[in-house]
């Protein structure tokens, strides 16, 4: 789950970690009685996205004004903004920050991640702030400097001040920059983070070390734990498919393609958009429906998949271990009876009462094309839609 900046500096701000005073803002009025009440002659209106980049697409301005904070919350809010992360179809800005402007002498990078290689909590460092970590990777690797955290211990004082060191922040704010990085460190942990990201990380001209930006994303898995954080949960930003399938307990991504999906496990539906891709075909959907899925599940499943317009058949491939092929073709049968079924449909079963669920199906009177194997399904749906 993804928040919006001034939400993770506020969450931030509460383990200590230094950030520039801001208000978030609704309107174009908020925007200025937000900027009045900042009191101080350079603020930064700052659109309010799940996404980055957002300077380079025009959602970040520094006004000197009242009536430049009102110019620039008026061109912002209501904007699509495009970035290399939203994709081509953008972003609409609903909420600016609008946050006090700040004497920058210098701009470095700290990110703290979880590393699959080495199964531990690393935190990353840099100089090259304010640009995208990952051309810093492609093109300047040896500037990103790591250190790999011990979970019985915690991320060491030691380790802080090496990593500040090493991105040369200047001798005298060495230690505040070690403080900075242990309280960044806490709140990943304490949060349950999957990461927590601060571009730029700033040296001012008064001695301060500060998150002039902040991006934090958590486990899902463990949200459970942080109600406070699911609070902060914007579902202005989220596809309405997914978070219709995220109410029935469903892994749900939409694509960009036109056949849609629907398989139990994670495994088999990565192998499943695979083969359709390797048969000249573009899936429209990651969804899992699970393991232990119940009719009403299967039924909403199908009608998250018919609901994308884009959509012009469907792959139903499922290998029943705990989940029953029986339950499937159950579900299968009342959506398609429900919503009135026009697109092509494959349907490939196997498993546990896999000769139950293909008689239900086969007796349905439905427009059902029936699969031996992933691969015939693959073809058939690819040829179907075509």
């Amino acid at each position: 789950m993804n928040i919006h900046e001034y939400q993770g500096k506020q969450l931030l701000k509460q383990y200590g970690v230094i950030v520039p005073e801001g208000k978030v803002a609704f309107s174009v009025d908020e925007a200025v009685e937000a900027a009045k009440s900042l009191g101080t002659p350079v603020v930064v209106v700052k659109a309010q996205i799940h996404a980055g980049g957002r300077g380079k697409a025009g959602g970040v301005k520094v006004a000197k004004s009242l009536d430049e904070v009102r110019a620039y919350a008026s061109e912002i809010l209501g904007k699509v903004l495009v970035t290399h992360q939203t994709g081509p179809e953008g972003k609409e800005v609903k909420r600016l920050l609008i946050e006090q402007g700040c004497d920058i002498k210098k701009e470095y990078y700290v990110g703290v991640v979880v590393d699959r290689g080495t199964g531990r909590v690393v935190m990353m460092a840099s100089e090259e702030g304010g640009t995208e970590i990952e051309e810093v990777a492609e093109h300047s690797p040896e500037k990103i400097f790591k250190e790999v955290i011990d979970p019985a211990i915690g991320l060491q004082p030691f380790q802080a001040k090496k990593l500040a060191y090493a991105i040369n922040i200047p001798n005298e704010l060495v230690n505040k920059a070690a403080k900075f990085m242990l309280a960044l460190y806490t709140a990943f942990v304490e949060k349950d983070c999957s990461i927590a990201e601060i571009n730029p990380l700033v040296v001012t001209g008064d001695g301060n070390v500060m998150a002039l930006d902040a991006k934090l994303n958590f486990d899902s898995n463990a949200l459970y734990r942080h109600k406070d954080i699911m609070e902060l949960r914007d579902l202005d930003e989220e596809d309405d498919k997914e978070i219709q399938a995220s109410k029935y307990d469903l892994s749900y991504i939409a694509l960009d393609g036109n056949i849609g999906c629907m398989v139990n496990g994670a495994g088999l539906a990565m192998a499943t958009m695979d083969i359709i891709k390797y048969y000249g075909g573009d899936p429209a959907n990651f969804l899992d429906v699970g393991g232990g899925a119940t009719k009403e599940k299967v039924t909403e499943a199908f009608k998250i998949i018919l609901s994308d317009e884009k959509v012009k058949g469907i792959f139903v491939n499922i290998f029943g271990g705990i989940m029953k092929c029986d339950i499937i073709a159950d579900g299968v049968i009342a959506a398609a009876k429900e919503l009135g079924l026009s697109r092509p449909l494959v349907v490939r079963l196997e498993g546990t009462n896999v000769e139950i669920g293909k008689k239900m199906l086969n007796e349905s009177g439905l427009n059902i094309v029936a699969a031996d194997s992933m691969a015939d399904g693959a073809q058939k749906i690819v040829e179907l839609v075509k």
